[in-house]
């Protein structure tokens, strides 16, 4: 069934501002259950259409978002969760900005692609709560670097005998957060373990050379257990690793280069995978020897690298198979 009608909604952290397209009227809720079932009642007094017909709009905002997308799940209400930068790219040049003009400009955005744009679809409660322990660990790392770096600083400059219990205390919080990220990639596992798709998937992933724990629970959350992503190419752009040419005409030669609109997490765990795949995949490492030895950029080929290895995740789980490193059977 076609959509009629668009609700733009600016989610923020304690209230969500409502437009409707057509109607062309604006209100403000607050962004928990009850605000989303006033809400609900709001859009049917002013619409002319079914809510089979209506479409909801909203940008994605992390938690503030979720909970607004869970309740409209439960109740098969049609509504998208769009990317920030696309829609703010699509606005081209605006001026000015508030809660009710952003609500507008969603409203808009979504009315003009209203029946182009891809129904939003929650992941399962195993995959957010794998998103949720991977952005927890993620804070750990970037919190234990912090006290690391400090640590170091510290014992350059004060004398540790005479702030033995200063020390212990910076000691004790980097140990606790050791600890404490052992304990969440631990608790990854037994998700993982717990869940037969996530389990296959997982097993297939890591036979992969340079693909651990963290790599596949993270593909496993961006590619929505590779139902949001089928193709490597797109997801290779998502991460930030696919070349684009840039030339224009007779005059413009640019060099070919990735773009920088990309989920840089990604990108940077593949260049740590493909650092790992060099030492222990003979193929790769060959392959990335006999690159230097020609002059080859290094950082070029650093990234050529990792879009083989999001080649073969997307080959193992489009066959089904683990991966086989074919220079064990050569000749």
């Amino acid at each position: 069934m076609k959509n009629k009608d668009v609700v733009g909604i600016d989610v923020s952290k304690l209230t969500i501002d409502a437009y409707i397209q057509l109607s062309q009227v604006h209100a403000v809720f607050k962004n928990d259950s009850k605000g989303f079932k006033q809400l609900l009642k709001w859009i049917k007094r002013n619409v002319d259409c079914t809510m089979d017909e209506l479409l909801i709009c909203f940008e994605i905002t992390g938690l503030y978002s979720l909970q607004l997308a869970s309740f409209l799940g439960q109740r098969d209400i049609n509504y998208i969760m769009e990317n920030p930068i696309q829609i703010k790219r699509s606005m081209g040049l605006v001026r000015g900005k508030d809660d009710k003009v952003d609500s507008k400009r969603i409203a808009e955005y979504a009315y003009m692609r209203k029946d182009k744009l891809k129904l939003t679809t929650l992941p399962s409660d195993d995959l957010i709560k794998m998103q949720n322990i991977l952005s927890l660990r993620e804070r750990m790392i970037k919190q234990k670097a912090g006290y690391q770096a400090s640590l170091k600083e510290y014992k350059r400059v004060l004398v540790q005998q005479h702030e033995k219990d200063f020390f212990q205390m910076l000691n004790s919080i980097n140990g606790a957060l050791i600890k404490q990220i052992k304990k969440a990639e631990k608790t990854l596992l037994e998700i993982i373990d717990s869940n037969k798709t996530l389990k296959d998937q997982y097993a297939l992933l890591t036979s992969i050379k340079g693909v651990g724990i963290i790599l596949a629970s993270n593909l496993m959350v961006t590619t929505v257990c590779f139902t949001k992503f089928t193709d490597s190419r797109k997801y290779a752009c998502y991460c930030g690793t696919a070349p684009f040419r840039y030339s224009s005409g007779t005059s413009i030669k640019g060099r070919t280069k990735v773009s920088q609109m990309a989920n840089k997490k990604m990108k940077a765990l593949f260049s740590l995978a493909a650092r790992s795949a060099i030492q222990h995949d003979p193929e790769l490492k060959q392959y990335f020897y006999n690159r230097m030895a020609k002059g080859a950029n290094g950082m070029s080929t650093i990234n050529i690298i990792r879009n083989k290895m999001i080649h073969r995740v997307f080959a193992v789980m489009k066959r089904g198979t683990p991966y086989v490193v074919m220079a064990k059977h050569a000749a």
